[in-house]
């Protein structure tokens, strides 16, 4: 037993010499180490001083830093050391980081990385406008964003944003409640470039936002209007007209919106989260009587 675990050792540490004798900027960076989970790498920076100062090397070299798995475990000390020398991140993920990431770890970051294209905040209630701000002012590249239930969201960051970032892709602002129509508007006129964009569960949304976005940003894919319960039939008919490129509309629980203007947008197969009010019913009925009566809906 105790011979097997030398020989296993042994071969162990044979394989990490092998490995840490490739060239390490030419083969292990760019063509192995991209391909670990983060968690893995973390683990790997304990095995020995030699495999921590190569991580350091990879960590100041990679283009994207995803924390989402081990977000919850990671300390905010950990955190800083990792992204102390990167001046080349292009996207980063801080989603699960919500109990520890606040201004202080965050700023240096963005301040340093002026070459982000996509930064996901989501759900990181301890942050700041001031890291918004700065991700306006540092990010001139930035194509994605993501702020869902990030409370702290307010005019004056998004109009940094808008008047920084006009080639803004897609932008997610759910349950951002301190935002209103005039700071959406705002956004919606900055940033023409709008592919894919979330309002829902914002009380604040009102028809003026929703045919702001629908006549200046044409070329709209997604829009999430879920929840947004001051949102009428008006602005989405608006929607149907000005954007042609529109695969998917999300409505569910906009009681003033119903079928008359839904219906449009229907048969260009765009992708409705709200089925039509007879399929509802049929829903319905099969719940009632446990079974589906024949309907030919070609009538």
């Amino acid at each position: 037993m105790a011979s097997s675990v030398k020989v296993q050792l042994s071969q162990g540490l044979h394989f990490s010499r092998c490995l840490l004798d490739l060239p390490w900027e030419d083969v292990l960076v760019p063509h192995i180490l991209c391909y670990l989970p983060l968690q893995h790498l973390v683990s790997l920076q304990r095995v020995s001083k030699q495999f921590q100062s190569l991580i350091q090397v990879y960590l100041a070299n990679c283009r994207t830093f995803n924390l989402s798995p081990i977000g919850p475990c990671i300390p905010k000390e950990a955190f800083c050391s990792m992204l102390k020398d990167n001046k080349v991140l292009q996207n980063l993920s801080l989603q699960n980081c919500s109990d520890w990431v606040t201004d202080q770890e965050l700023l240096p970051v963005i301040g340093q990385n002026q070459h982000l294209q996509k930064v996901d905040m989501s759900g990181c209630a301890w942050l700041t406008r001031h890291s918004l701000v700065a991700v306006s002012l540092s990010c001139m590249h930035l194509q994605h964003l993501g702020l869902a239930h990030c409370e702290w969201v307010d005019s004056l960051s998004l109009r940094s944003l808008a008047d920084h970032c006009g080639g803004l892709q897609s932008i997610d602002l759910t349950a951002c409640r301190q935002l209103k129509d005039d700071a959406i508007c705002y956004l919606a006129k900055k940033c023409l470039q709008l592919k894919s964009l979330s309002l829902a569960v914002n009380a604040n949304v009102t028809d003026e936002s929703v045919e702001e976005v629908a006549k200046n940003c044409r070329g709209l894919e997604q829009l999430d209007l879920t929840g947004c319960l001051r949102v009428r039939n008006q602005s989405i008919r608006t929607l149907a007209e000005y954007c042609p490129k529109l695969q998917s509309l999300k409505v569910n629980h906009c009681h003033n919106v119903t079928e008359s203007s839904l219906d449009p947008l229907r048969k260009r197969n765009v992708v409705i989260d709200v089925e039509p009010p007879l399929q509802r019913a049929l829903v319905l009925l099969q719940d009632v009587l446990g079974f589906a009566p024949f309907i030919n809906l070609q009538i």
